[in-house]
């Protein structure tokens, strides 16, 4: 009697754990950010795109003057709207997983970016999606992203960071414009790294590891670009990152990176082989008028 009862206890007492940690684990791991402007149908759009219902997911709102607050000055009025659009879907990731973003009708800013400037902003180990009823610029979905990741998480990330990832989001989508939309935030990535990891604040040496890791990346930029990514790199040295989390947090980028240098080691051998055969060709017909 007595065995059959302490077993029953352990039993009652494992299942109340499980059930506690069941109520945790359920606590704030998903939270979705609609625009305040999206009408009822559109909402809804949102929410079937997230795969969420309402009644099984906190909701919070974003107002234009929010996502104002981060981008004024700093984004194109057109970029920014007078409407709240953009919306945002953030879910708690285990310790390791890093930051995986998804866009739907977003056509300016990359998936590649938001995960540059969200960890940035000190975000780690989340889902992301970042979606609109129709295409925007995805320049305010930050705001939201950010606002989500705090209910989340339960912890304020400082304004600083928010409006230095705002910034970097911002910049890296003029220069994807100019070098192109993946290699910008790829050369943003490295040269964040390289400054942070060898703790380079002057700067005249940050702009000698742009211009270095730019030619390592055969990506050729002018004295205004060079100057611009400079004088962002000054600002995030101001926060207290740490390389090896921005690694860990962006793996995929970094694959990226060994992507397109390979093409580039490609391109390069064809072109090399076409003007090879280009110089034979013409080496050989010089030789026939030679021997006439």
């Amino acid at each position: 009697m007595k065995f059959r009862l302490k077993r029953s206890l352990i039993i009652l007492s494992i299942m109340l754990t499980l059930m506690a940690g069941s109520l945790v684990y359920g606590q704030g791991e998903r939270v979705v950010t609609l625009g305040n402007d999206l009408d009822q149908n559109q909402r809804s759009q949102m929410l079937k795109i997230f795969g969420v219902e309402e009644k099984d997911v906190k909701i919070l709102v974003v107002t234009n003057e929010e996502e104002r607050n981060y981008l004024k000055g700093i984004a194109a009025e057109n970029q920014i709207g007078s409407r709240s659009i953009s919306s945002a879907y953030v879910e708690d990731l285990e310790k390791g997983e890093g930051i995986k973003v998804e866009t739907y009708n977003i056509n300016w800013v990359t998936a590649e970016m938001y995960q540059n400037a969200l960890v940035t902003a000190g975000v780690t180990n989340a889902r992301v999606i970042a979606a609109a009823p129709f295409n925007v610029s995805g320049t305010a979905a930050l705001t939201g992203i950010l606002k989500a990741f705090e209910e989340v998480r339960g912890a304020n990330i400082s304004e600083e960071q928010k409006k230095i990832a705002n910034e970097e989001m911002v910049k890296t989508g003029e220069l994807g414009e100019e070098i192109g939309r993946e290699k910008a935030p790829l050369l943003i990535k490295q040269i964040k790294e390289e400054i942070i990891d060898r703790g380079i604040k002057d700067p005249e040496e940050i702009k000698k590891i742009v211009i270095e890791i730019a030619g390592r990346l055969d990506i050729n930029l002018n004295v205004e670009q060079i100057e611009e990514i400079t004088r962002l790199m000054q600002e995030i040295t101001k926060l207290n990152l740490n390389t090896e989390v921005i690694r860990q947090q962006l793996k995929g980028i970094g694959e990226r990176i060994g992507e397109i240098s390979q093409q580039n080691e490609e391109v390069k051998g064809i072109l090399e082989r076409i003007l090879d055969a280009i110089r034979q060709f013409f080496e050989s017909l010089l030789g026939m008028l030679t021997n006439k």
